[in-house]
Formats: structure tokens, C-alpha cells, sequence
């Protein structure tokens, strides 16, 4: 799922919740995405069917966070971390982690950081900066700046 439409990664959330219910094997991405889904109860109802989860509406006016996207985040940090991709973001969440001691925890820290990084790119219409992302990152894990 590289770059998978809004209905696509909200399939993907709904079927991996299904399946964890359902007890069913789970794929390495599933898995993922099920210790999330577990991390986040308040996640569940919106998984639980898909047709409405296709429709509902998570705009900023509604007042609801919507559980996609954050899952859909936790996802892309847990990869970033493992491939340290931007170069870096290993080192500032296990700084977040020294300080936190709670990996959910240092993941919402990352997690600032990541849609500040978006935030700032969509405003500017620019690439996300990567290196602003980690520096960001650092700072919030009281880690030096790099040279």
C-alpha cells in the first residue's frame, strides 16, 4: 500500500480488525496495524463496519480525530523507526522512549513532529523536509542538534 486511496486504507483497518477478532493469520503489515488497533479501543467502533466507516466524516468541523489517519500514522512511524528512514528518527524515538518509557507514548511525540512536517510542506506546497522532521524530533527528546 504505497499510495492507497482514503477507501483503501480504511479497508485495510476495518479487514485487519475483523480478522483479529475473527482470530484469523494476519499479514506483517496486519500485524502492525492490529497492535495499534489493540493500543487504541476507542478505535473500535469505527472499525467494526466497514460501509460506515466509508462515509463517515472526519473533518476538523466534526470535533472527531480521525482513527485512519492516526492508525494510518503509527503505521508509517513504526517503519520509519525500523529503516531509520529519515536517517536519524531511529535515534530521536529511542531518545523519546529513554525519557517517555512508553513506546505508545513516544510514538504520539513522533507522531507531532510527522504532521508538523506535513502541516509545513502542504502550507508551503513543498516536499516534507525530513531533516526538520528528525531535528524536530530531537528537540522534543532533549537530544543535542546535529551538526
Amino acid at each position: 500500500m504505497f499510495n492507497p486511496t482514503k477507501d483503501q486504507v480504511r479497508a485495510f483497518f476495518c479487514e485487519t480488525w475483523r480478522k483479529l477478532q475473527a482470530r484469523e493469520i494476519l499479514t506483517p503489515l496486519e500485524n502492525l496495524a492490529a497492535r495499534w488497533i489493540t493500543e487504541h479501543p476507542e478505535y473500535h467502533s469505527d472499525l467494526a463496519d466497514l460501509q460506515q466507516a466509508q462515509s463517515a466524516d472526519y473533518s476538523p468541523e466534526s470535533g472527531r480525530t480521525n482513527p485512519f489517519l492516526h492508525l494510518s500514522m503509527h503505521l508509517s512511524i513504526s517503519e520509519q523507526v525500523q529503516a531509520d528512514q529519515p536517517p536519524g528518527i531511529r535515534a530521536a524515538f529511542d531518545g523519546l522512549l529513554a525519557r517517555m518509557q512508553d513506546p505508545h507514548a513516544a510514538q504520539h511525540e513522533l507522531m507531532e513532529c510527522l504532521g508538523e512536517m506535513l502541516w509545513a510542506a502542504q502550507r508551503s506546497n513543498t516536499a516534507p523536509d525530513g531533516a526538520a522532521y528528525v531535528r524536530n524530533a530531537r528537540r522534543r527528546a532533549g537530544l543535542p542538534e546535529l551538526n
